[in-house]
Formats: C-alpha cells, sequence, structure tokens
C-alpha cells in the first residue's frame, strides 16, 4: 500500500499535528506501506532536509490559510501513484485542495481533523468562528462530506466534533492514535539532562512539555503551583516548549507576582535526547489543557513511567482515569489545584504504583504500532 500524508508544515514546533504524522509515516513503513509527505514548507527551511521521510515542500506558503500555487497541480500530476491520500488539519489551504483534486477522481482520500472540530474554538474565538462559517459550507464541510472517511483518534473528539457547525456530514471512524517506544537509556537521558540543567539536581521536577499557548491552561498551572509550593521546597515546576514571546512574558511576570519565579525553569523547546531527559528526571506531566485532541506528550509521558495530572478537555482523559494512569480535574484553577494537592498526597508505594499504570496504559493503548495497524485495518475495509 503507498500513502501520501499531506500537511501544512512539517515543522515540530508547530505542534502536535506534525508529530503525529511523523509518528504515523515512521510506523506505516515499518509495516510495510510506502509513505511520502507534501507539506506547504518552504524546502530551504533547515527542518525540511531532517525529516526521516520523503517531503515534497511545496511552498513558501502565504498567509495564514498556507496558500501555495504549487499543491493543486502537484496533487493532479501525482496522485495517481498512491493507495489514498491522509489529509491532516483542516482550515487551511490543504484540506481544500486536496477536496477539488480527488473528488471526482477513484482514488479515496482520509482526513485526520486533530482536534480542529472541537467547539472551544468556537466559544473562546467567536469572531474567528464567524469567519469559518464563512467558507465552512463551501469548503471544509465538503472536504469532509466527500472523504471516504473521517478518523478521529477518541469518541471523545467525534462526539465534539458535531458540536462545532450544525451543517455537517462525514463517514466517521475511530483510529487509535499512538507513538514510538521513549528510549531505554534512561538513567544516561537523566543523567545529560541533569548537566544540562544541573540547578534541576535533587529537585522534585513537575513537568510541562507543550507549545505554551492560551489554551493550554499555562496561567492556571503557575497559580495553582504557586499555591501548592510551600508544601514541599523541593517542588520545581519545568515548563518546556516553544512559545509567543509575549505570553511567555506575560506568564514569567505573573510568575514573579505569585513569588515562585525562582522555583521555575523556562526551558524553551527540547528535542531528542534533551527531551527524553526531561521526561526521564520528573516525577509527574501536568497540562490542564482548555482543548487538547490527544497530547502526544501525555502519551510520551506515560511511556517513561510517569503520572499524567492532566484536564478533563485532553480527549484521552477518560482512559487515563480508568486506567489509574493519573489525575483529571476541570480545566479551572480549582481543578488544577486539585490535580496537584491530590498527586502531593500520595505516599511512595501509591507513586510508584500509579507509575506502573502510566506505563501499562500507554503500552495497551497508545503505541504507534497499534495506531498504525488501526489505520490500516480502516483504509482495507474502506477501499
Amino acid at each position: 500500500m503507498r500513502l501520501l500524508l499531506v500537511l501544512p508544515s512539517v515543522d515540530p514546533r508547530k505542534g502536535g499535528t506534525a508529530e503525529a504524522v511523523r509518528q504515523l509515516g515512521l510506523q506505516l513503513g515499518k509495516l510495510g506501506c510506502g509513505v511520502d509527505v507534501v507539506s506547504l514548507d518552504d524546502p530551504k527551511l533547515s527542518f525540511v532536509p531532517e525529516y526521516p521521510l520523503t517531503v515534497f515542500a511545496l511552498g513558501p506558503s502565504r498567509g495564514t490559510y498556507s496558500y501555495s500555487k504549487s499543491l493543486v497541480p502537484w496533487l493532479k500530476a501525482n496522485t495517481g501513484k498512491y493507495d489514498a491520500v491522509i489529509v491532516n488539519g483542516l482550515w487551511q489551504y490543504h484540506s481544500f485542495a486536496v477536496w477539488q483534486v480527488l473528488r471526482r477522481r477513484d482514488i479515496p482520500y482520509y482526513v485526520f481533523p486533530h482536534g480542529m472540530l472541537d467547539p472551544w474554538f468556537r466559544h473562546t474565538y467567536p469572531l474567528k468562528h464567524l469567519k469559518k462559517w464563512l467558507y465552512w459550507p463551501w469548503a471544509e464541510y465538503r472536504v469532509l462530506r466527500d472523504a471516504r472517511c473521517v478518523l478521529f483518534t477518541s469518541d471523545e473528539e467525534r462526539r465534539l466534533a458535531r458540536q462545532s457547525f450544525w451543517l455537517y456530514r462525514a463517514n466517521e471512524q475511530i483510529v487509535a492514535l499512538g507513538i514510538n517506544p521513549p528510549p531505554a537509556n534512561a538513567d544516561d537521558l537523566k543523567e545529560k539532562f541533569l548537566v544540562a540543567y544541573p540547578w534541576l539536581h535533587g529537585q522534585r521536577i513537575l513537568l510541562y512539555m507543550s507549545r505554551v499557548h492560551e489554551k493550554k491552561g499555562c496561567d492556571l498551572l503557575i497559580q495553582a503551583f504557586a499555591d501548592v509550593a510551600h508544601r514541599d521546597p523541593l517542588l520545581h515546576l519545568v515548563v518546556a516548549g516553544p512559545g509567543q514571546t509575549g505570553l511567555v512574558a506575560r506568564l514569567k511576570n505573573l510568575a514573579e507576582n505569585l513569588g515562585v519565579m525562582d522555583r521555575l525553569s523556562w526551558l524553551g523547546m527540547l528535542q531528542g535526547d534533551m527531551k527524553w531527559g526531561a521526561f526521564y528526571s520528573a516525577q509527574a506531566f501536568v497540562l490542564p489543557s482548555h482543548q487538547e485532541n490527544f497530547g502526544i506528550a501525555v502519551a510520551e509521558a506515560m511511556s517513561c513511567g510517569l503520572p499524567v495530572l492532566i484536564s478533563d478537555k485532553v480527549n484521552i482523559w477518560r482512559e487515563i482515569k480508568n486506567d489509574g494512569a493519573g489525575f483529571v480535574a476541570s480545566d479551572s484553577l480549582e481543578g488544577t489545584v486539585e490535580n496537584l494537592e491530590a498527586w502531593l498526597d500520595l505516599d511512595v508505594q501509591e507513586r510508584i504504583d500509579m507509575a506502573t499504570c502510566a506505563t501499562t496504559s500507554f503500552q495497551r493503548r497508545f503505541t504507534a504500532d497499534a495506531m498504525a495497524k488501526s489505520l490500516v485495518r480502516v483504509l482495507e475495509d474502506n477501499a
């Protein structure tokens, strides 16, 4: 089976969609599928040749819509080589272009919305939602309607997607999402991380690793941490991830005003050994997000045996709660404090047990192997 994965950008700084496509493509390759990627990146950017899959970068694209005049001609000339095309994400030109080219061809296309139909966006950005309504009937609605299948990574995501637009029609399927196992040399990676950040040695690290974005609830996390920090002088919050300069500055001011700036470390984006070293050095992972389709970093944390303290707006929260892999509460200050307090109240054995549950839950539900096999089954059943 030969597959084409289409997305706006393979830039790792763009968040979960780019990482999900990378993980999916690599695992599909291990199953014997031929996998190519089309993006709208400028081919001169450094991360394009570094990508581990064959990438046809057709940018640079224009504007936030990521328009590229090269995409439709390329799709017309090349999609005949593939058994299926998989669109990743909505609201940018790549999805509409695939619909334009394939709606009257025999080559099926499938769509992963990656959480972009969540009604949180409608409530939080009403003006943007109104703008989306202007082109929903002639663009994204048709993209979903004519797709062979629309692929959701949890039943929660599918349920929420139906609430964003009253004009909605799709052949819905659930496909597992997952990641490859972490590197096994945990001690070496932990040591390498702590050598790079020596002031963290001996600290009880709470790790936030994701984009620093308003939807992630970073402000709630800092306020909640300030509320519980007195319980243990060794408690330290590490914030790792790319973010807008203005937002990061405001969050740092918040930490300063709350008197916990010296208990926080802002490490920026971590990759490779440093990323895994941070996971292995932490004692728990925190993500009080207001909207999270899956949370690649949540699965990564669980794969490293970290309990995860998340909001009930992370769409895999039910699985985590049922598996005893962490604590779940509302995406509010009260809920975030509740999660931190519950974790701090655990005794040593209870923490060990929860860490074991996190690893077991990952192995059962969130591996890249399960993801790829699940997708292949859907593709074969709907060919």
